[in-house]
């Protein structure tokens, strides 16, 4: 097979994976819910405000309402093409009111009665094209700069969504355990994504080692410490709503915790152990003659280098996600141990700080492996 061929090949299941993966996070399917009528979401676009008005429903409570009467398009689903008059009501509150011009793109909640829509109302901005256009963005660079193995990258990437979107989330529906199906995916992603952008080679073997021995030394950490510290699970308020899903599901919230700490520690290690890997490849490949004992040095001291700085990564990565709570908590004055000991602060600090002892162990542990596994191919070769 050709280059261009490949090319041209692996192009197309980009763009199926991708456009697949689009799919699974547009959710206009109606939600089977016996509530008299069915539920619909689908999309709009506001045509024209009629009129603003205000109404004194609840001024006995002291909160100002205000109505916006629209007329809005529907641009998805099977009500593609009808107009709808939306009441949207404004409260004077940043944080939920969704003030709506000529034009914008929203979410449209439908009320549906034997094929008819009996009310409509505005949920949110629709975003989602932004996001869209921002992630062909982030191909075209990632194909730009790294050619085909950008086009790898983004195959691996694809790869692990749809794992997460169709195994992981799924099957955590089911009821299955949080912590064996995010080893499971972590496992599977971290094989197909360093064999695809790397080949069958010894550093490919290295890094998945590497990688899975940080994973699993983050995910014992932060198992241990979160069962000392008591750690429930239920810290935040999206965990929380779990209790009340219509499934009924009976959740491992510490199941779910130690999932993420998974998940989220995974990026950050298989990048640590690549590049590691990697450069000990490189100086392999300029140096064959060099000791198994200097190589493995070298590999030392360019994990010394990263270290620091992945470190940060994440620790700033979970910090800056806490922010507006660390605002809040400095500016009602409570103490070091106060904040320290609130289930969600310590539940980020056990996960940024769990995810870079396993980083951390990644280095010495990738380093020894490649300069093992080099050592063994040389005896085989001479």
């Amino acid at each position: 097979m050709t280059v261009k061929l490949r090319i041209v090949l692996m192009a197309v299941i980009v763009s199926v994976l991708f456009f697949h993966t689009a799919a699974l996070a547009e959710g206009y399917e109606d939600i089977d819910v016996d509530l008299g009528y069915e539920e619909v979401i689908t999309k709009g676009r506001v045509l024209e405000i009629k009129n603003v008005t205000s109404k004194n429903d609840l001024e006995d409570v002291g909160i100002p309402l205000k109505v916006q009467e629209i007329d809005v398009e529907v641009t998805s689903g099977i009500y593609k093409g009808q107009v709808l008059h939306v009441e949207n009501h404004l409260m004077d509150d940043p944080a939920y009111d969704i003030i709506v011009k000529e034009g914008d793109r929203v979410e449209l909640y439908l009320e549906v009665t034997d094929g008819n829509i009996g009310a409509a109302y505005i949920t949110s901005y629709d975003r989602s094209i932004y996001v869209y256009y921002l992630a062909a963005a982030f191909i075209i660079v990632l194909l730009a700069v790294g050619k085909i193995k950008g086009l790898k990258a983004t195959i691996s990437l694809a790869v692990m969504i749809l794992l997460i979107f169709k195994v992981l989330i799924p099957y955590m529906l089911k009821g299955y355990s949080p912590i064996m199906l995010s080893v499971a995916v972590t496992v599977v992603s971290t094989v197909v994504t360093l064999l695809l952008i790397s080949g069958v080679s010894i550093k490919s073997f290295s890094a998945i080692i590497g990688t899975a021995g940080g994973v699993l030394i983050a995910a014992v950490i932060a198992i241990v410490v979160g069962k000392l510290a008591r750690l429930t699970g239920l810290g935040v308020e999206e965990a929380k709503m779990l209790l009340y899903i219509p499934q009924g599901i009976e959740f491992d919230f510490q199941g779910l915790l130690f999932a993420g700490i998974i998940i989220g520690s995974l990026g950050a290690v298989m990048d640590v152990s690549m590049s590691i890997a990697s450069s000990m490849d490189e100086v392999k490949h300029a140096n064959p003659d060099i000791p198994t004992n200097d190589l493995i040095r070298s590999g030392m001291n360019v994990g010394r280098d990263i270290m620091g700085t992945m470190s940060n990564t994440l620790i700033l990565a979970y910090t800056g996600a806490s922010i507006p709570l660390l605002l809040v908590l400095s500016a009602y004055g409570n103490t070091l141990s106060a904040v320290l000991n609130i289930d969600f602060i310590t539940t980020e600090i056990v996960r940024s700080l769990a995810g870079s002892i396993g980083l951390i162990i990644t280095i010495p542990l990738t380093a020894f492996v490649t300069g093992f596994l080099e050592k063994m191919h040389h005896n085989k070769s001479v």
